[in-house]
C-alpha cells in the first residue's frame, strides 16, 4: 500500500487538505504527536466498523473489521478478541464523556447477538462450542476455511467489553437495557467460559494449541465480574463462583520463576507479548501490586516485562545500540517468522501500557516495594535501586517514577517514529528499515494506541475486582461447569443515552453511526468522578492565506514548553471564508492552570507570533467533567 493511498485513507475519515502539514512523526514532541494522534486514531477505528464506516461500507452493522486490507494479507474478517478488545476500549471513551459513541456501541451489541447463532466450524450454541468460533465473514456469515479453532479468549472478552457496557447502563438508570440486551449475549459467554476454560484453544496468535496465559487471565476476570454482573441484573451465575477461583490457581503454573510463560506448549521460549498484554487487559486500578493476579505493578509482571523486553535486544537491527533499560522495538515473541518477524505496533503501546498502569497503582497506594524477584527490572531503569519500600515523596519513589515514565515514554516513542505521517497504524514495522508492513490501518493498533494514551494520562477504566478475587483454594483441579444455552435476542435501544439516574422511555433507534470524536458530558446529580484529564478544544478564529498554517504553543509539557518546535498544529478541516476556524483537541489533566499562545507558520518556515498578552486557562476539575471548549480569535 503506497504512501498516497495512505494520505487518501486519511481523508476518508475526515481528514482534510486544509490542515496544517502533516510533519514527520519525529520533527514533533511525544505530547503533541499524541494529542493528533488520538483523535485519528479515533477515527480508524469508526472507519473499521460496519456499515457507515468508510473502510466498512460492505460490512454489517456493528462488525469491527480487524483491518481493511484484503490481500497479503487478507484481514477483511471480524474476529471475536479483535472487536471485542476494540469496544471495550470505545466504551471507556464512552464513559468518560464520548456519547456519541451510543449508537456503534449499540450496534456492536446487536451484531454479537447475532454471531452467537450462526453455526460454524467449532460448532453451534445449542452446546456453546460455536462461540469459540474466531473469525467471521464480515456479513456476518460463517467463515468455513482453514483456520486454528477453537480460539476461546473471544468469549470472555466479549462478556468483559458488555459487561462494562451493561454496568454503566445500570449505573445511568437504563437498567431495563442491561437485563434485556445485554444480559442474554453475556450469559452465554460466561456459560461458555465455565464450560471450556480447561480445554485447550490457538492463542491470540492463533498458532499455538494449547493452554494459553492471555486466554485463561481473561477467562478469570470475565467470571469475576460477570458474577457481580448477574447479580446487578437479577440473575446468577453458579459457573462463575465454581470456577474463578480454579482458573486462578490454574494461572499460578504459568509463574516459571522469572517470567511468565505463554502457552504450556508451542516449543518456544514462552517471551511472549501474550503474557503483557495478558496484564494490562486485566489491570484493575483499585487493585494493589498483587502477584497472584499478575497486577501490573507486581513483582511478577515488572520481572516479565524485563525479561520480555531484553528478549528482543539482539533479535532486530533497529535495536542495535540501545542500551539496558531503554525502550526497544518489541514484537509478538523472538521466534516469530510471520512476515518474516517483526515488531508489532500494539506490542510496543502494550509495553508502555504495563508501566503506566504500575505508575498509576503506586501513586495510588502510596509507595514502591521493590522485592528479590522485580529488582532486575528496577535496576535497569534506576541503577540505585534496592529491595525495600519507598514512601510517596521520598527521593527514590519520585525518582524511580520519573524513570519509569521516561521508559514507558520510549516505547510510545517508537511507535510515533514508525508511523505514518498522517497517523495511520498498520500491524507491523520492519525489523530493519523500520518501514510499516502488513496489513494497513490495524483496528487493533488504534485501540492499543487509545488505551496507552489514556493510561499515560492517569485515564482508567472501572474495578472488575481483583481484589476480593485472589484467595487460591486450598484443592485446585482442572474441572468445568456445564453451562447452558440460549438464542439471545436484543430489543430496542433508547434514542438518546445520558449521565444521569433517569431513563427515559424506550423507543427504538436508526440514528447514524457518530461522524465526531468529541461529545458533550451531560453530567448528573447523581455520583460521579472527577476526571484526571479533559480534553479540551481550542478553536481559533484567524483567517489565513495559503500556505499558513495556525499552531498552538504553552507554558506546560503538553503544548510544547513555549518551543514552537513542539507546538500543535490546528486543523482547518471547518475551516470556511465566512467561518475561519482552526482547531485542535488536546489532553489536558483537570485543574491545571497554564499560559499559551497561537503562532502562525508561513510557507517559508517563518514564525508569526500573535499579540500579546499570552493568554492563560484551567483546565476543568469538576465531578463528570471530561471535555471542554475555549474560544478564542486571533490577535
Amino acid at each position: 500500500m503506497s504512501r498516497l493511498l495512505y494520505a487518501l485513507g486519511a481523508l476518508a475519515v475526515g481528514q482534510s487538505a486544509l490542515a496544517a502539514p502533516q510533519l514527520s512523526p519525529r520533527a514533533t514532541s511525544l505530547d503533541s504527536w499524541l494529542s493528533s494522534e488520538t483523535t485519528f486514531s479515533l477515527n480508524g477505528i469508526l472507519a473499521n466498523i460496519g456499515s457507515s464506516g468508510a473502510y466498512s461500507k460492505s460490512a454489517a452493522s456493528g462488525a469491527v473489521i480487524a483491518s481493511p486490507s484484503t490481500s497479503s494479507p487478507d484481514y477483511y474478517y471480524t474476529w471475536t478478541r479483535d472487536a471485542a478488545l476494540t469496544l471495550k476500549a470505545l466504551v471507556d471513551i464512552f464513559r468518560n464523556g464520548n456519547l456519541g459513541l451510543q449508537t456503534v456501541i449499540e450496534q456492536y451489541v446487536n451484531a454479537q447477538a447475532k454471531l452467537q447463532t450462526v453455526s460454524n466450524p467449532s460448532g453451534g450454541l445449542s452446546d456453546g462450542a460455536g462461540l469459540g468460533e474466531p473469525k467471521f465473514n464480515v456479513d456476518l456469515s460463517a467463515f468455513t476455511g482453514a483456520w486454528g479453532r477453537p480460539q476461546r479468549d473471544g468469549p470472555a472478552l466479549r462478556a468483559i467489553a458488555l459487561i462494562d457496557f451493561g454496568n454503566w447502563l445500570i449505573d445511568n438508570g437504563y437498567k431495563s437495557y442491561a437485563v434485556n440486551n445485554v444480559w442474554p449475549i453475556v450469559r452465554n459467554d460466561l456459560a461458555y467460559v465455565a464450560q471450556y476454560w480447561s480445554q485447550s484453544g490457538f492463542d491470540l496468535w492463533e498458532e499455538v494449541n494449547s493452554m494459553s496465559f492471555f486466554t485463561v487471565a481473561n477467562q478469570h476476570r470475565s467470571l469475576v465480574e460477570g458474577s457481580a454482573f448477574a447479580s446487578r441484573v437479577g440473575a446468577s451465575c453458579s459457573g462463575c463462583d465454581s470456577q474463578a477461583p480454579q482458573i486462578l490457581c490454574y494461572m499460578q503454573s504459568f509463574w516459571t520463576g522469572s517470567y511468565i510463560n505463554a502457552n504450556t506448549g508451542g516449543g518456544r521460549s514462552g517471551k511472549d507479548s501474550n503474557t503483557i498484554l495478558a496484564s494490562i487487559h486485566t489491570f484493575d486500578p483499585a487493585a494493589s501490586c498483587d502477584d497472584v493476579t499478575f497486577q501490573p505493578c507486581s513483582s511478577r509482571a515488572l520481572a516479565n516485562h524485563k525479561v520480555y523486553t531484553d528478549s528482543f535486544r539482539s533479535v532486530y537491527a533497529l535495536n542495535s545500540g540501545i542500551a539496558q533499560g531503554k525502550a526497544v522495538s518489541v514484537g509478538r515473541y523472538p521466534e516469530d517468522s510471520y512476515y518474516g518477524g517483526n515488531p508489532w505496533f500494539l506490542s510496543n503501546l502494550a509495553a508502555a501500557e504495563q508501566l503506566y498502569d504500575a505508575i498509576y497503582q503506586w501513586n495510588k497506594i502510596g509507595s514502591i516495594t521493590i522485592t528479590s524477584t522485580s529488582l532486575a527490572f528496577f535496576k535497569d531503569v534506576y541503577p540505585s535501586a534496592a529491595t525495600g519500600t519507598y514512601a510517596s515523596g521520598s527521593t527514590t519513589f519520585n525518582a524511580i517514577i520519573s524513570a519509569v515514565k521516561t521508559y514507558a515514554d520510549g516505547y510510545v516513542s517508537i511507535v510515533q517514529s514508525h508511523s505514518y505521517a498522517n497517523g495511520s497504524l498498520s500491524e507491523q514495522f520492519d525489523r530493519t528499515t523500520g518501514l510499516s508492513i502488513s496489513a494497513r490501518d490495524l483496528t487493533w493498533s488504534y485501540a492499543a494506541l487509545l488505551t496507552a494514551n489514556d493510561r499515560r494520562n492517569g485515564v482508567v477504566p472501572p474495578s472488575w475486582g481483583a481484589s476480593s478475587a485472589n484467595s487460591i483454594p486450598g484443592s485446585c483441579s482442572m474441572g468445568s461447569a456445564t453451562g447452558s444455552y440460549a438464542t439471545p435476542s436484543v430489543g430496542s435501544w433508547p434514542a438518546t443515552l445520558t449521565s444521569g439516574t433517569a431513563a427515559p422511555s424506550s423507543t427504538s433507534t436508526t440514528t447514524k453511526a457518530p461522524t465526531t470524536t468529541t461529545a458533550t458530558t451531560t453530567t448528573s446529580a447523581g455520583s460521579c468522578t472527577t476526571p484526571t484529564a479533559v480534553a479540551v478544544t481550542f478553536d481559533e478564529i484567524a483567517t489565513t492565506t495559503f500556505g499558513e498554517n495556525v499552531y498552538l504553543v504553552g507554558s506546560i509539557s503538553q503544548l510544547g514548553n513555549w518551543n514552537t518546535a513542539n507546538g500543535i498544529p490546528l486543523s482547518a478541516s471547518k475551516y470556511t471564508s465566512s467561518n475561519p476556524l482552526w482547531y485542535a483537541t488536546v489532553n489536558l489533566p483537570a485543574g491545571t492552570t497554564f499560559q499559551y499562545k497561537y503562532f502562525r507558520k508561513e510557507s517559508d518556515g517563518s514564525i508569526k507570533w500573535e499579540s500579546d498578552p499570552n493568554r492563560s486557562y484551567t483546565v476543568p476539575a469538576k465531578c463528570g467533567t471530561t471535555t471542554a471548549t475555549e474560544n478564542d480569535t486571533w490577535r
